[in-house]
């Protein structure tokens, strides 16, 4: 007897998730919210923990020591030094640099080799040029033959007519001739000419291959190297250079300051000033006005004012920072024996007013320590320290407004 199998229906409703065991429910959101919320304000933290612990930057000053007789400051500026000789050294003409003779800190001459360009096309021109001269002058040394011979058929024409033996046609065909190949003969000088020029032309181009130093001074940039592109004009992309090498006159550096407009007055041509380089603060470099640039920075208030040094020294190099202090026209008296005693200088920014007293912060081993100070007459922009600090001592003139005894500091570079 045959059997039947019974097959059980799908029941899709067993499929179904029950409430109580889903996991997206409201619980899982407000967990969601409360780890982004924990993350952000652990974010914060950390970064309010590093700001607060990061080390603040200060600008130190050496406090100076006080003119001892002489002339007293009346104003002090800082600046640069740069020459007033400083050429980059391009090429006339769009080529290829084939060789470079220098280097940076190379002495050089006037005139002396620096760059060759690739001449070969020009060169190719220029020998053009010479062989349309000499073939001009080859064609005029030909019609000259020519002429020398028709001039003789034209003397003998003329004796043929006069005895009544030749036309006048032939007489004037003689002539014609004559006058033909005097012509011919100018033209060909008149290109011998041209071609003289195309030569000129030619050699010039050939010259321009070859960069030389316009004056005496020491290479500070090499610009171009052997195989690199160069062109008198920017070829709108980084490919091709605009120069060869950058040559500074030593001998015509000066100090470049700028000077506050307020202050300007105080300042006269040849006035006596004292330079200090920051690579070198205990060298004081004797120097004058050279000249008050007429004419004002309107965004900074300032005016520059060119300073040329008393005596040229190779230890000033051009773009050195530099410091300065004008000095009065009429000498400091002597002061007498009741007088305080100056200890320092320093700049009225590096004072501190704290209750009617004030302070200066000093920096050793890259920590502040907070000092009481007594000050004395102002100096233009110095005011004299008579006792709390000495010459020498690194004064904090730029910081933050929180400075704190003890407090670890980075200094400025």
């Amino acid at each position: 007897m045959a059997t039947t199998e019974i097959h059980p229906k799908s029941d899709l409703s067993s499929l179904r998730i029950h409430d109580s065991h889903r996991s997206g429910g409201k619980a899982g959101k407000l967990l969601s919210y409360a780890s982004a919320v924990l993350g952000a304000v652990v974010i914060i933290a950390g970064l309010a923990y590093a700001f607060r612990n990061q080390t603040p930057v200060v600008e130190v000053v050496t406090a100076q020591k006080p003119d001892i007789g002489g002339r007293s400051a009346i104003l002090n500026a800082s600046g640069y030094v740069t020459p007033r000789r400083r050429a980059t050294i391009a090429a006339k003409i769009t080529g290829r640099v084939t060789g470079v003779f220098f280097d940076e800190g190379t002495r050089v001459h006037a005139g002396q080799l620096l760059a060759t360009l690739d001449d070969s096309d020009v060169k190719k021109a220029l020998d053009s040029a010479k062989a349309d001269r000499d073939s001009s002058q080859a064609a005029i040394a030909d019609f000259q033959v020519q002429l020398k011979f028709s001039q003789i058929e034209l003397r003998r024409a003329e004796q043929l007519q006069q005895a009544g033996v030749q036309t006048q046609e032939q007489l004037d065909s003689a002539s014609t001739n004559v006058d033909s190949l005097k012509a011919k003969i100018n033209l060909a000088k008149q290109q011998v000419q041209a071609s003289e020029m195309r030569i000129r032309e030619a050699q010039q181009a050939v010259d321009n291959c070859v960069i030389t130093a316009p004056y005496d001074g020491i290479v500070v940039s090499k610009d171009a190297q052997v195989g690199e592109m160069v062109s008198p004009v920017s070829a709108g992309g980084g490919f091709t250079r605009t120069g060869i090498a950058t040559i500074v006159d030593m001998n015509s550096n000066e100090i470049e300051v700028d000077v506050n407009e307020s202050y300007i007055a105080r300042v006269k041509d040849r006035q006596k000033v004292t330079a200090i380089l920051d690579a070198y603060p205990d060298w004081e470099i004797p120097s004058h006005v050279r000249t008050v640039i007429p004419t004002a920075d309107r965004q900074k208030a300032t005016v520059k004012v060119r300073i040329s040094f008393d005596k040229l020294d190779p230890r000033i190099l051009p773009d050195m920072g530099i410091k300065v202090t004008f000095l009065s026209d009429e000498p400091v008296k002597k002061a007498d024996a009741s007088a305080p005693v100056v200890a320092a200088l320093l700049p009225n920014d590096a004072l501190h007013d704290d209750g009617g007293k004030k302070i200066v912060f000093l920096v050793k081993n890259e920590k502040l320590e907070r000092r009481a100070v007594a000050v004395g007459k102002a100096q233009g922009t110095q005011t004299e320290i008579l006792s709390g600090i000495v010459a020498g001592d690194a004064v904090v003139v730029k910081g933050p407004a929180n400075m704190q005894d003890g407090q670890t500091v980075q200094i400025k570079k």
